[in-house]
């Protein structure tokens, strides 16, 4: 293969990664590099003190590649781009983003406010931003959609790692690539994207629980990147840590990790019915009386995630009589073969075999 002139010598990579996708694409950024004698260090931020963050060579384009959660960068880049140390680099910017595919076209996901948010953050710290790319590789997120066929995935790994190799070969040539900006109705996304990051990421982490199927192997909590989950009862219990980034489900080999739908529900029909109006009754006068929404809005949450968090506790103690976890195992959608296909993301290396 022909190469290129690059302009660049080195370039440093810390991506996050859940079932394989965001470190696929950090492979290739990678494999082309190396085709053009650029330098290339690839740094997972799960591995790495996140408090503590070396700074970069000076010289170093440096590359964030992450998945989007929430319409926003998960919590755990967010927070690494904000701590990571000042500097004047050049900063490529990348996600992966629900792609999904119709006859054979990749249908693209939402960024939300992911570049938006990082690139403002990286500014402020003196770097320059040289170019943002989405990248569209297949949703794991079989919480909320069911999970795609192996076809889908394949075909959508082959197309967008043709993307991605084309887009490294240009700001290798120093280019810059901003047309992700043109899709100006990501802004509006923005109160989801708050939302999601204030309520959501927590009330997600406490769906996840572990089937009779479980044999306590210990795989979902040894490999968890974040280390959102521990023992409890002598069965895994996912914390509001987790980042659900899907991994456990993806790689558990029992398929025992399944979304609580029918327990979550229950909970939000028994809060919005019930538990916010013993609340008001008992302990919420004052709000009436000094009329403050704000301090509604804000207490509010904090009362439904206290009372999420007992409901899971509960839910995860009843889950040992088989009655009860049968119930909780039917009422949930990852149960079913239409919806819980559990994903990992392809080998690099598998995919020059795959059939256009």
């Amino acid at each position: 293969m022909k190469t290129i002139d690059s302009k660049i010598e080195k370039i440093s990579i810390y991506y996050f990664s859940g079932t394989g996708n965001s470190r696929n694409v950090a492979v290739w950024v990678s494999e082309i590099a190396a085709e053009n004698g650029v330098e290339c260090r690839l740094v997972n931020i799960a591995q790495i003190d996140r408090l503590n963050i070396a700074k970069p060579d000076p010289e170093d384009l440096v590359i964030f590649i992450s998945p989007v959660h929430g319409f926003n960068y998960p919590p755990v880049m967010l927070h690494f781009i904000a701590r990571f140390p000042k500097g004047r680099n050049r900063v490529v910017l990348m996600n992966t983003r629900a792609g999904m595919l119709i006859g054979k076209f990749v249908t693209p996901g939402a960024t939300g406010i992911a570049f938006y948010i990082s690139s403002l953050l990286l500014k402020l710290k003196g770097y320059g931003i040289q170019a943002i790319f989405p990248v569209n590789l297949p949703s794991n997120w079989i919480s909320v959609h069911p999970g795609l066929n192996a076809r889908t995935v394949s075909y959508i790994h082959k197309n967008e790692r043709r993307r991605v190799k084309t887009f490294t070969r240009k700001i290798l040539g120093g280019g810059s690539y901003f047309k992700a900006l043109l899709e100006f109705y990501d802004i509006l996304l923005l109160p989801i994207a708050v939302l999601y990051y204030l309520v959501g990421r927590f009330m997600i982490a406490k769906t996840y629980y572990a089937s009779s199927r479980c044999n306590n192997c210990g795989l979902c909590i040894k490999e968890c990147p974040v280390k959102a989950i521990i023992k409890v009862d002598n069965r895994p219990f996912w914390t509001f840590r987790c980042e659900s980034c899907m991994r456990c489900m993806g790689n558990c080999p029992k398929k025992a990790i399944e979304v609580g739908h029918g327990f979550i529900i229950g909970f939000v029909m028994l809060f919005s019915s019930v538990l916010i109006g013993l609340f008001y009754k008992y302990f919420g006068l004052w709000f009436f009386e000094i009329e403050n929404e704000t301090v509604k809005q804000i207490v509010e949450p904090v009362v439904f995630l206290t009372l999420l968090e007992l409901w899971y506790r509960v839910v995860h103690y009843l889950n040992r009589y088989r009655l009860l976890e049968r119930v909780v195992v039917f009422t949930s959608l990852t149960k079913y073969k239409f919806w819980g296909r559990r994903y990992k993301a392809l080998k690099p290396e598998s995919i020059d075999d795959i059939d256009d």
